[in-house]
């Protein structure tokens, strides 16, 4: 069960998001500067707080006054509501404020819940937290309901698989104990497909076949304990007509990209909320047509949040998937798109030509 809502205030170009509608397939659209990635990184912040560390997120990001919508002259506070898709509809706020130093306080923490059974739909609203508290208590607060937000909270990790170069995480080799979950920036790539390859033969099976129809040299992972340090696995593969083993090095960015979405997508057991800013990046049309469909087949069991600028990707979903990201009036502003309200324009328009004609909205003007 995923998101069903999610409102923002006062987060970075989010002065006041309203309340936006989350369905199993969400695809932000919009020009560059619009606030794609100001809505996707607010998942970030949710989850370093839900695992009390937003300190230090707060530091790590240039404190309130980089954080707050147009800095602490212009806001003095930053709240956010999500509430979760379920009978009960669990729901978890939080409203910050700056102190004297430029951090981010608790003034109010809270969950609530509406019983499915009572006759009045009325929220029953718990206080977690004390004014003046640095870290959330989420994390220590009784009740099943808190038990339930945290878990799902931290579950929102951002994946983001843009960091391909020589040092990068990919491409070094990964603790071979490092494989309950693929890391949201594909460090331990090569422990959780060696994970899949010795406990999943049909998902790693699927993954490779995926990999072979955008890489027609690749014929194969080569996935096994280090011989010197039984401790590391290192990406390996071989090539077709081949007997060399290569490393991740020997990938194009664009393959690497696509071999950590084709995992992240095809594993077995999908994170409850699947979010990737840009996931088009580098790849081939081909490519991007295979995450398409990767995307809306993962959609019918989780739900998929995504941002990005490519046409040849939002062809590939209904209007009814797509959010218009747009800055208006000095604030982001989100539009979700109808099937109904473009029927006459897509009988004869793809739903990119309508993005590119700025019939949807979300382009540079």
């Amino acid at each position: 069960m995923g998101i069903y809502s999610l409102k923002i205030q006062n987060f970075k170009s989010i002065r006041d998001s309203g309340d936006i509608r989350l369905k199993s397939m969400n695809v932000l659209i919009g020009p560059n500067g619009a606030g794609k990635s100001n809505f996707i990184s607010f998942f970030k912040l949710l989850n370093k707080l839900v695992q009390q560390q937003l300190q230090l997120y707060i530091n790590q990001n240039g404190r309130a006054g980089n954080i707050l919508y147009f800095g602490l002259k212009k806001s003095s506070f930053l709240s956010g509501s999500i509430t979760f898709d379920n009978d009960w509809q669990n729901q978890y706020d939080f409203k910050l404020i700056p102190d004297t130093e430029s951090n981010l306080i608790f003034q109010q923490e809270g969950s609530s819940v509406i019983d499915p059974k009572a006759s009045i739909k009325a929220r029953n609203f718990t206080y977690l937290n004390t004014f003046g508290h640095y870290e959330s208590v989420l994390k220590n607060a009784p009740k099943f309901r808190n038990e339930y937000l945290r878990t799902h909270l931290a579950s929102l990790r951002v994946f983001h698989f843009h960091d391909t170069s020589f040092t990068s995480k990919i491409k070094q080799p990964s603790n071979s104990t490092d494989y309950a979950f693929l890391q949201d920036d594909g460090g331990n790539l090569a422990a959780f497909l060696f994970r899949l390859q010795e406990a999943h033969h049909a998902h790693f099976n699927m993954i490779e076949k995926v990999v072979r129809s955008i890489a027609p040299f690749f014929d194969r992972f080569f996935l096994e304990r280090d011989e010197i340090n039984p401790h590391q696995i290192y990406l390996r593969w071989l090539e077709k007509g081949s007997d060399q083993l290569f490393n991740a090095h020997n990938l194009s960015d664009g393959t690497l990209r696509m071999i950590c979405l084709t995992t992240l997508l095809l594993q077995p057991t999908l994170p409850s909320t699947i979010i990737i800013d840009e996931p088009e990046l580098g790849l081939h049309p081909f490519a991007i047509s295979k995450l398409a469909d990767m995307l809306i087949m993962a959609s019918d069991k989780t739900q998929i949040i995504i941002s990005t600028q490519s046409v040849s990707l939002v062809n590939e979903f209904t209007p009814d998937d797509v959010i218009v990201v747009e800055r208006k009036d000095n604030q982001t502003v989100f539009n979700r798109q109808s099937e109904a309200g473009l029927e006459e324009w897509l009988k004869d328009y793809s739903l990119g030509e309508l993005w590119e004609k700025n019939v949807l909205g979300g382009r540079p003007k």
